[in-house]
């Protein structure tokens, strides 16, 4: 009899173990579904995870697209392609073909998809590889001109400029009535950059200006490529006759935004180089103002402007059919009209180069229509060397040291200069974490950045906002500059309180199902990322909701008291809900600061991850 009774509880607990085996593999295949069926989209700002990549998901329910805030520059992705860690689809906007040459081989080639054939050939060309390839592709543009004061044009009875001419003549006669005809903010190096290429867009743009453009952005090209002496000494006699005629002298070069903004509000300032933006912005102060484009030398009209991204598709996704197909669903809906509007400014005219892309064109732009409907829109040369080589070589000339042969051969030769490619590793990471978010246990390697914070800002529970981390942590050796690449770009900033568990509960249902003018989760990959804590969530056709809180595998009890650090943006944070008795004291440096600062003694540990959410 005791016999059976102990066979039955062997079968009984061999059914247990077979059933925990089998459940622990369909969690396994559970995670490796989810990563299939994840589409990862690195944006370049935080301001796109607002409102466009909500949007973008919400069209798209069929395809988990896990969004994340990457950096604004090219080297973060060279980084991640020589480490295994590229992402399906890539956004930047500090761009140019001649950074990106060394990803060409990992990107897809989208020459023939409807999306290129979308682009209007004069804007593709300049995407366009010299083997015909395309790896790029602008979305709508950020335009750049030159915002004008009509009021004071009237006051003063002065013409509008219509041409170049026209333009100095202006400068000239408010010279004469003590008011400053133009000057913009040279403090900064795009406007350097974009001042020097405006100016002469029309040459640049033609076949010889293309030819070189082609030749110095070639991926090919193994060798650094200077400056042509056909087009180029030009451009830099035009930047050298505009200084002169504008007056532009050493004091300009402190001018920052926004002392040209004062400036023009107090009627002390008649035009400046800006964005389209600008128009909208002082029409509602009740300044009448219009947008100008630049006046070319042979009297065509041109305007300067910058995609607000580029976007590539990583080429692995070709070697797997179904997620090339919702690699391109995610694509084309991102280049829609509707996504598009939700990328511009507040007040600004949706200016695409899609020729799918209706134009339409709200008053701000009414005086530079025949511009647009020309396609004189430039897109700028805004390489990492030419950004440089501008903030330098054209506030030489503003300040009177270079003339503009000095310049063209300054120029040329900083084009020329090897870079330095030697800096010191401070983070050694001997292992690699996906950032891939999973129903059981949440992200791995934003785990990893929450632990390794939390320790370093002293806290019992870390929350995290989704957008906090720029993806995988590596199994490389990281510089300072790419360590700090780890964190989100756009001024993430840590703000600590003393709370009750009551209030630590409050907080984090705050942060997981939304709150007014905070970063709403709006998919799984957008929920927040918490350490010290883990949670359960219940999924919902509305959202999502908050159901358990524990610690250490206990419920978090009300009356406990704990140190809470909360990770996000200024101006979400300054929206959060708190009452008299949660008071958050924000940090004296931004996260990536602090970041930094800790992984440059180059003793740094990287935590190990912890599964922190069980989403249902």
């Amino acid at each position: 009899m005791k016999k059976k009774k102990w066979n039955r509880v062997l079968s009984v607990l061999l059914v247990m173990v077979t059933a925990i085996s089998l459940l622990s593999g369909c969690g396994g295949k559970s995670a490796e579904k989810e990563d299939a069926e994840t589409i990862t989209v690195y944006l370049w700002s935080t301001s796109l995870y607002e409102k466009y990549a909500p949007y973008i998901q919400e069209q798209l329910p069929d395809i988990n697209v896990e969004f994340v805030v990457g950096n604004n520059n090219l080297d973060f992705y060279k980084f991640l392609n020589e480490n295994d860690g590229l992402p399906d689809i890539i956004t930047c906007c500090r761009f140019s073909l001649h950074d990106a040459s060394p990803l060409k081989d990992s990107l897809m080639d989208l020459s023939t998809t409807n999306a290129a054939g979308a682009v209007y050939d004069s804007y593709l060309s300049n995407f366009m590889n010299e083997d015909g390839s395309v790896n790029w592709i602008p979305v709508c543009a950020d335009a750049h001109g030159f915002v004008v004061n009509k009021d004071l044009f009237e006051k003063y009875n002065i013409p509008l400029p219509t041409d170049y001419e026209s333009f100095v003549a202006a400068c000239q006669a408010f010279d004469k009535v003590g008011i400053r005809g133009f000057t913009a903010d040279y403090y900064y190096d795009y406007t350097c950059m974009e001042t020097l290429q405006g100016l002469s867009a029309s040459e640049l743009s033609s076949v010889d200006g293309r030819k070189w453009r082609t030749t110095y952005s070639d991926p090919d090209n193994t060798k650094r490529e200077g400056l042509d002496s056909t087009i180029w000494p030009e451009v830099f006699e035009r930047m050298e006759q505009f200084i002169k005629d504008t007056g532009l002298s050493l004091d300009d070069l402190d001018m920052n935004y926004d002392e040209i903004v004062e400036m023009y509000q107090s009627g002390k300032l008649a035009m400046y180089f800006g964005s389209s933006s600008g128009v909208k912005m002082f029409q509602n102060q009740g300044i009448n103002t219009t947008f100008l484009p630049f006046f070319q030398e042979n009297g065509e009209k041109w305007l300067m402007t910058t995609p607000y991204f580029q976007v590539a598709l990583n080429r692995d996704l070709t070697q797997d059919e179904t997620r090339r197909k919702k690699a391109m669903k995610v694509l084309n809906t991102m280049l829609s009209e509707d996504a598009q509007n939700r990328v511009i400014s507040d007040g600004q005219d949706l200016l695409s180069y899609s020729q799918d892309v209706n134009l339409k064109l709200t008053e701000y732009l009414k005086d530079v229509k025949p511009v647009i409907e020309e396609n004189h829109m430039y897109i700028r040369i805004a390489s990492n060397d030419f950004f440089s080589a501008s903030k330098d070589v054209v506030s030489k000339m503003i300040s009177g040291e270079y003339d503009a042969e000095q310049a063209y051969q300054s120029f040329n030769s900083q084009l020329l200069e090897e870079e330095s490619t030697s800096e010191n590793i401070v983070l050694d990471s001997q292992k690699s974490y996906s950032n891939r978010f999973h129903s059981s246990g949440g992200n791995e390697a934003y785990s990893v950045m929450a632990n390794t914070l939390r320790n370093i800002y002293g806290t019992d529970v870390l929350i995290a906002t989704g957008n906090s981390f720029t993806g995988n942590v590596l199994k490389a050796g990281y510089t300072k500059k790419m360590a700090g690449n780890m964190i989100m770009p756009n001024s993430l900033s840590a703000y600590s309180s003393k709370m009750s568990g009551a209030e630590l509960k409050e907080t984090v249902r705050n942060f997981i199902e939304g709150y007014e003018g905070g970063l709403n989760p709006f998919n799984r990959g957008s929920l927040p990322v918490l350490s010290g804590i883990s949670v359960e969530v219940k999924e919902t056709d509305n959202g999502y909701t908050l159901s358990k809180v524990t610690k250490d595998g206990k419920n978090v009890q009300d009356n406990d008291t704990l140190t809470v650090t909360c990770l996000a943006i200024p101006k979400h944070m300054k929206a959060y809900p708190a009452d008299e008795n949660v008071v958050f004291e924000g940090a004296d440096t931004t996260v990536k600061d602090t970041w930094t600062g800790y992984v440059s003694d180059g003793d740094a540990v990287l935590a190990e991850p912890e599964d922190y959410i069980t989403l249902r």
